[in-house]
């Protein structure tokens, strides 16, 4: 999914750096874009003392989440995990800074790229294992429930772009959706099954975080996972179920798991939960993105590269 987009004008640029330079303790020279994550403005800032990453969620539905990613950064790096980013705080202390209604964090810049493949999935579940690891409860970041609520809110958003003024996107995405509603109805209610089989058992949630292989990254010969905006209390599942339609993917895992001392294993039933549930987030992410900027392009691409149909076929397929 593209990034959200920014604000480039001169005006605004000046009094982002004049906020940065006063809620930090950093002195901007230059400020550029930098096209990584989804959610808010991201910016590469370079300043008398080092380059950094700074990202603006203008989101209010996302910033509480973005408040709590960057709890869980700081207690992870706290624990001794150096590959999740390094945040820079604000000159009293604090996690995030406030700017137009926006929250911002800030963080040492890593110049490296995604290299994700199949040959870094080894890497990339080692990394994941050191997380589960380090898992404690009581930080502010959400739970993942056994719910059909990511298709009912999608319904909801549904209703209220129906309900909207007519524009050429809003039509774009409404005639696509139109073309899908079949397909549409059918997975919520094989959300809604699956939903109510894991809700038989709630237990072995761990700290995940959702697109690891999205995010990672490799700079300097050293591996990362960066954009931790997402992070939540989960099963495992949930960071596998973009893989799981190949079972070396999910035999790799759960070797790397056994390895690491981790008593999990990945069930069915929950794979086809977040493959199901997954296909109705994602559309209440554009929609949400969609009622401030036009997403309608990606709505239709959405459906058209197809690269999530192997994962809802593969749940299909789950018995349970």
């Amino acid at each position: 999914m593209q990034h959200y987009d920014i604000h480039l004008d001169s005006d605004y640029k000046h009094r982002l750096s004049a906020a940065i330079s006063e809620r930090y303790a950093v002195s901007v020279g230059e400020l550029e874009p930098a096209k990584r994550g989804y959610y808010g403005e991201t910016w590469k800032v370079r300043g008398e003392s080092g380059v950094y990453f700074l990202k603006v969620d203008y989101l209010h539905f996302h910033q509480q989440r973005f408040r709590g990613s960057l709890a869980a950064i700081d207690y992870l790096c706290s624990s001794g995990i150096d590959f999740v980013g390094e945040i820079v705080k604000t000159r009293d202390g604090s996690l995030f800074a406030e700017f137009d209604g926006a929250i911002m964090g800030m963080f040492v810049w890593v110049d490296g790229e995604n290299v994700e493949t199949d040959d870094t999935k080894p890497l990339e579940y080692q990394l994941l294992c050191r997380i589960y690891n380090k898992t404690r409860p009581s930080l502010a970041i959400p739970t993942a429930e056994f719910s059909d609520a990511a298709a009912v809110r999608f319904y909801e958003l549904l209703e209220k772009l129906k309900k909207a003024p007519r524009t050429d996107a809003n039509d774009r995405a409404l005639s696509c959706f139109s073309r899908y509603s079949d397909m549409l109805n059918l997975y919520a209610s094989r959300l809604d099954k699956a939903a109510r089989r894991c809700s038989e058992d709630n237990g072995q949630f761990y700290l995940t975080h959702g697109d690891a292989g999205g995010n990672f990254f490799c700079a300097g010969g050293k591996n990362y996972i960066f954009d931790w905006d997402e992070v939540m209390y989960s099963p495992i599942d949930r960071d596998a179920w973009v893989m799981c339609c190949y079972d070396w993917a999910r035999s790799l895992l759960n070797k790397t798991l056994r390895e690491n001392n981790i008593s999990y294993q990945l069930r069915p039933e929950r794979l086809a939960f977040f493959c199901y549930h997954m296909l109705f987030f994602y559309l209440c992410e554009f929609l949400n993105v969609h009622a401030i900027c036009d997403k309608s392009d990606g709505i239709i691409d959405f459906f058209a590269n197809g690269w999530i149909n192997e994962r809802l076929q593969f749940a299909d397929t789950c018995k349970y």
